[in-house]
């Protein structure tokens, strides 16, 4: 049997039910933080893997920060949700990727999405992917915010309710920040 693909945008789905494949499914979500710079770097690194197929679901913000051109696997952001869904019978998008994803990174992991998350806001695609989780699957959050934002006393909060959730955290790396601060 051929491995279950999800469509690409504005195409319906097929079958979305469990089949036999290969492959690996990895979903890569981003934020508006200044480390989704990396994000060419994150897929490529994730692509030499053997096996693994890779899609990323991008927020708006984070759109700011990479050329999607350097993206060399399907990326999805709000539009293609609203694209792809007509009517009662059509796939809902933020569904059919929960279901073709095995895994979920969400790298990286800014402020306000996390506050989002945290709270159960679910008004974009990425955290309505993660409002409809699989909880049986692994989902990754790698935090990253400007140091004064990763110190404030509501972070820690939100940060162990995303663990609550099952959710496993990445720390975050000291370094130098692009604004300039020191990371602590």
């Amino acid at each position: 049997m051929e491995p279950l693909s999800l469509p690409a945008p504005g195409i319906p789905a097929g079958n979305s039910s469990a089949v036999a494949r290969e492959s690996f499914h990895v979903l890569v979500g981003v934020t508006g933080s200044v480390a989704a710079l990396k994000l060419p770097l994150l897929v490529a690194e994730l692509l030499k893997i053997p096996g693994l197929e890779v899609k990323v679901v991008t927020t708006e913000r984070a759109k700011h920060f990479y050329n999607a051109q350097e993206i060399p696997v399907t990326l999805y952001g709000d539009e293609e949700e609203w694209q792809l869904w007509k009517g009662r019978s059509d796939p809902v998008l933020h569904i059919e990727l929960r279901r073709w994803a095995d895994l979920m990174v969400v790298a990286p992991l800014d402020a306000n999405t996390l506050a989002k998350v945290a709270n159960g806001i679910c008004d974009n695609l990425l955290t309505c992917v993660i409002r409809a989780w699989d909880l049986s699957k692994p989902l990754l959050f790698c935090p990253a915010m400007n140091t004064a934002m990763w110190e404030h006393p509501i972070t820690a909060r939100q940060v162990e309710q995303l663990k609550a959730f099952g959710y496993t955290e990445i720390p975050c790396v000291v370094k130098k920040l692009v604004c300039g601060d020191e990371g602590q």
